[in-house]
This record gives C-alpha cells, sequence and structure tokens, in this order.
C-alpha cells in the first residue's frame, strides 16, 4: 500500500514532488494501459477472423456501452475529489460517508442502466449508421455487455475511493485482476469455444463482477485501517448533499459530452464505409492507449490537489503541479516517439486485414501529434477533478465541443477523414487552453 503524506507535511517545491507524483501516477499507468489493451485483445481476437466487420461490430458494441458506462464516471471523479479533501482535512468519519454516499449511487445506477437497455440500444443504434451485418453483430454484443453496468459502476466507485485515499497500488491490483481476467477469457471463449462476437461480451461481463468483488475487499481493508465511526453518518446533511449534486451533474454533462465527441467520431467514419470504420477503431485503441497512459499523471495530480485544497497549502499544490506537468510532458515525448517508430508494428499486432492496416497507416500521423496536443486537457482535468472545480471542466468541454461539431461540418467533406481527426486535435487543445486559462482560480481556493 501507499504511505500518504501528511497534510501537516506537505513540500513547497517541485522538485521534492518529483518522487511522490511518481510513486502515485506509476501504478495508475500501469493499471490505465491494461484498460486499451483489453480493448486491443478485443478487437485482435476478432480482427484475425479475416473480415473488417467483425471488427467494426466490437467497435461499434463497445463503444455503445462505453458511452452508457463513462457517462457516470462522476462516480469515480467526484468520489476521488471528496475523499481526497476529506484526506487532507483529516476527516475520517467524512471519508467513510463519501464512500456510502457513493456506493448507493453507483448500485441504483447500475441497475437504472439495466433496467433501460432497450431505449438505450434504440437511441444509439438510430444515429449510428454501420451496415446491416455490422450492426446485428454489434446488437449481440451489447446485449450481453449491458448486464455488467451495475458491477462496472461499483469499480468506479471503488477507483474513486482508492485515488482519494492515495492508495494507487490497490487500485493497480483491481484492474489488472479486471483486465487479466478479460484477456484470459476473451481468448478462451473466442479462439478456443468459437463464440465470436458473443465471447467478447462474455469475458467483459464475468471479469467486471469478478473485479468488483475484489475491488470491494481492498477497499473496505483500508476503510478499516484508517478507522473513522460509521455509526451515525450524516448521509443526508443538507449542503454536502447539495454539493455532492452538483459536482457529479457537471462531471456527467461534461463526460457526456466527451463521450458524444467521440461517439460522432464513430459514426462519421462508420458513413465512411466498413474499411474506414474498422481502421479507425485500430487508431481510437492507439489513442486510448496513450490517454490512459497520461492519465496516470492525471490521477496522481487528482488525489495530490484534493488533499492540499482539504489542508488549504496554495504553495504545495503549485508544486504539485509543476512536477506532475513535467512528468506528463516527458511522458508525452514517449508516447510520440513510439508512434512514429513503431506505429506501423502495433496496427499489425491488432489486425491482419490488409485494407485495414492500408487505411490506418495512412492517418497514423495523427496520433503521432496526439500526445503532445492532448497531454495538458489530462492534467489540468486532475487538478480541477480533485479540487472539485467540475463547473469550469464542464465548461472547457462544452466549448471545445461546440467548436468540434462546427469543424466536422466543415472540414470532413473537404478532407475525409483526415478533417475528421484534425477536428479531434482541435477538440482536445481547446480543452487544454480554457483549463490553463482558469487553473488560477484552483490556487484562490487553497489559499
Amino acid at each position: 500500500m501507499n504511505h500518504p503524506v501528511s497534510p501537516a507535511a506537505l513540500p513547497v517545491r517541485a522538485d521534492e514532488w518529483h518522487g511522490r507524483v511518481w510513486s502515485l501516477a506509476w501504478p495508475t499507468i500501469l493499471s490505465n494501459l491494461t484498460i486499451p489493451l483489453v480493448g486491443a485483445v478485443d478487437t485482435a481476437v476478432v480482427g484475425h477472423l479475416g473480415d473488417a466487420r467483425y471488427i467494426g461490430a466490437v467497435a461499434l458494441g463497445a463503444i455503445l456501452f462505453s458511452f452508457v458506462q463513462w457517462a457516470f464516471s462522476f462516480l469515480r471523479m467526484g468520489t476521488t475529489g471528496f475523499t481526497a479533501q476529506a484526506f487532507g482535512a483529516n476527516d475520517l468519519t467524512q471519508i467513510n460517508a463519501t464512500v456510502v454516499r457513493a456506493s448507493v449511487l453507483a448500485i441504483a445506477f447500475g441497475l437504472l442502466i439495466v433496467a433501460a437497455k432497450e431505449p438505450l440500444a434504440w437511441l444509439a443504434f438510430h444515429f449510428i449508421e454501420g451496415s446491416a451485418e455490422v450492426e446485428t453483430a454489434a446488437r449481440e454484443y451489447y446485449d450481453i455487455r449491458i448486464w455488467s453496468a451495475p458491477a462496472a459502476l461499483i469499480n468506479l466507485t471503488v477507483l474513486g475511493v482508492l485515488f482519494g485515499l492515495q492508495q494507487m497500488r490497490a487500485a493497480l491490483v483491481t484492474q489488472l485482476v479486471l483486465n487479466a481476467c478479460n484477456i484470459v477469457f476473451d481468448i478462451w471463449m473466442v479462439v478456443v469455444l468459437d463464440m465470436g462476437v458473443a465471447g467478447v461480451a462474455w469475458s467483459s461481463l464475468i471479469s467486471e463482477i469478478i473485479a468488483a468483488i475484489v475491488g470491494i475487499a481492498l477497499a473496505w481493508r483500508v476503510l478499516r485501517r484508517l478507522g473513522g465511526r460509521w455509526s451515525g453518518l450524516t448521509l443526508l446533511d443538507a449542503t454536502r448533499l447539495r454539493g455532492l449534486m452538483v459536482v457529479n451533474i457537471n462531471i456527467f454533462i461534461r463526460t457526456l459530452a466527451v463521450q458524444l465527441t467521440f461517439f460522432y467520431f464513430a459514426a462519421i467514419g462508420a458513413r465512411q464505409g466498413d474499411t474506414v470504420l474498422a481502421a479507425n477503431a485500430v487508431l481510437i485503441h492507439l489513442f486510448h492507449f496513450m490517454s490512459y497512459g497520461l492519465d496516470g499523471f492525471a490521477f496522481a495530480i487528482e488525489a495530490l490537489a484534493g488533499s492540499a485544497l482539504g489542508a488549504r497549502n496554495r504553495l504545495a499544490l503549485r508544486a504539485m503541479v509543476i512536477s506532475a506537468a513535467l512528468w506528463s510532458l516527458a511522458a508525452a515525448l514517449i508516447f510520440a516517439a513510439l508512434y512514429a517508430l513503431a506505429g506501423a508494428w502495433f496496427v499489425g499486432l491488432i489486425t491482419s486485414v490488409p485494407e485495414v492496416t492500408a487505411t490506418a497507416s495512412a492517418y497514423m500521423p495523427w496520433l503521432i501529434v496526439a500526445p503532445l496536443i492532448s497531454v495538458w486537457c489530462y492534467l489540468l482535468d486532475g487538478v480541477f477533478f480533485g479540487a472539485t472545480h467540475t463547473r469550469e471542466a464542464r465548461n472547457s468541454i462544452a466549448a471545445a465541443g461546440l467548436i468540434y461539431l462546427l469543424l466536422v461540418q466543415l472540414c470532413v467533406p473537404t478532407w475525409g477523414n483526415h478533417g475528421l481527426w484534425f477536428c479531434v486535435m482541435v477538440f482536445m487543445a481547446v480543452r487544454g487552453i480554457l483549463l490553463w486559462r482558469w487553473y488560477p482560480r484552483i490556487e484562490k481556493a487553497a489559499s
């Protein structure tokens, strides 16, 4: 387990934070990188069946479930921020109250998603225009995978608690269990049992349930060690409930806008044919691989910034952010170099379909510049979420999303899929620029 820094002894120089930021970031980087790895394995096990429609079906099915699940990612982000701030203020009882509130919400929303699976599916397939064969297979995936929603949301809540308490290695264990099980079941059900797209969905469902059980056990162990009473918790405190509602609504809107952006990206790609859809699915796995890697430092600063805000230590907050920014820039340069030198090799690992490989390689330059453009919005998202200043995160997405939608109408008809990727890069850049302009508000709150 990680050993949290005492709020009363927070260093105020950036170089004093390099080791701490890295010690919190590396477990989350490792666990994060396994998430797109599972998606890549999902694609790879069907990508070598010799037909692009299987890749497109898994891509669309995964996008549909991801859209539903990550719309509720406030369960992770909000829980991290509130838990970290309670820890920084040394309020152990409030930590427990935060855990109970988040857990109740996770179970309720998970059951709601399952209950609404038919209207959600209708809405999603109404907007995505893949071929009939792709849509049929994608619906088969979705109908199985949707039942994992309650377990998936519990996993988000567990991660929020562990991140907020700076227990990144425990969080790593839960993610490794989830993703290792997913990979093993993928290979067994698709390659050995020949279950096709349904096998990919069943492997995800079973893995989410196993990970939820492991995660609850680890979180309970950490909370028991910290102490804090469980009886008489003020779960219905009006002020805290109001704050929780505002933060969660802002994160919900922000995350929904991000998901709509990439949902629209997939829909526009699908209209350009199954080959472009499949190529974009391959590239988006590499994009997510980069995103999850860079998010390791964002998650670290999320926990640290929340703690500094709870302790009202502005100088420590600034030092943390500078240190995390240097680490993030180094990681972005590494990802850019990897894609420049080995991008074609990565594509070949995911699919052997010649037309998909050739099409994906044509758009690889966008993946090379993506880390250097995207790194800043990931980092600053972590700062704002840790401080629970979610209004700014919401507004940055809204502004960037509107610009993105406008540019898609202008660029795609002229430049095709290159225009679509250009719009994604602008979307990421605008988010980072706006959050940087609003960052002084966080330091003011920590004073």
